[in-house]
């Protein structure tokens, strides 16, 4: 029986980890494109836009990430579409993502005085003017700490992505604790990683949440 050390197990979930990183990446950099659009769309003042996107959130924020999973993973195959494990996970946490940052942004770019459109306004800008120029480059002040402490919620989402077979840092926890009967070992390491992702991220999101308070009194 090959007996396996505490080295082997770490360096084994070390190499797991980065597809973990890799992968949370792809979901919080193509859920922010996706989310940036649908909040320009939203604010656009079209009634059917609203709605629309609002459906949009309310359904991925109201259905569990696990089912969106297995809804792309399976769903995409029903259509005919053949894509790789990695396509359907990306694809289905950027939609989740892009969901939850859409929501994000909307509500800092509600906490913009509205003194501050009808000010941009009286200066006869363009809709894209008033954006570009006035009310995002505040929003954006407001929206960087929430965005970054959501980055966390990613980075821990991205573990669901072992159910349809997508080897990451849980994944390949499963599979190294069935092999080495180790599995005290094997989840506590996997436990540490990922608090090692997650908290300098919470304490880089609640650095800038008080830099913003200050900044605003």
């Amino acid at each position: 029986m090959v007996e396996f050390t505490f080295w082997d197990i770490f360096r084994n979930l070390i190499l797991a980890a980065r597809w973990t990183v890799v992968l949370s990446l792809i979901a919080f950099i193509g859920g922010g494109l996706v989310g940036a659009a649908l909040l320009i769309a939203r604010l656009s003042r079209r009634r059917w836009a609203d709605r629309l996107i609002g459906g949009y959130v309310q359904l991925f924020q109201g259905t569990p990430l696990l089912m969106q999973l297995f809804l792309a993973y399976f769903g995409l195959g029903l259509l005919g579409i053949k894509v790789s494990v990695w396509v359907s996970v990306s694809v289905a946490l950027t939609l989740y993502t892009s969901a939850f940052l859409t929501e994000i942004w909307r509500g800092c770019v509600a906490a913009i005085p509205k003194g501050q459109w009808e000010a941009s306004q009286s200066l006869a800008l363009s809709f894209g003017e008033q954006l570009r120029h006035v009310v995002l480059p505040q929003a954006l002040r407001i929206a960087i700490p929430p965005t970054v402490g959501f980055l966390v919620q990613v980075i821990k989402g991205t573990a669901l992505a072992s159910v349809v077979g997508f080897v990451e840092l849980t994944r390949a926890g499963n599979m190294i604790s069935n092999v080495t009967y180790a599995p005290f070992t094997v989840f506590a390491c996997v436990a540490l990683m990922y608090f090692a992702l997650c908290y300098p991220i919470s304490l880089y999101a609640k650095a800038l949440e008080r830099k913003v308070n200050v900044g605003r009194r």
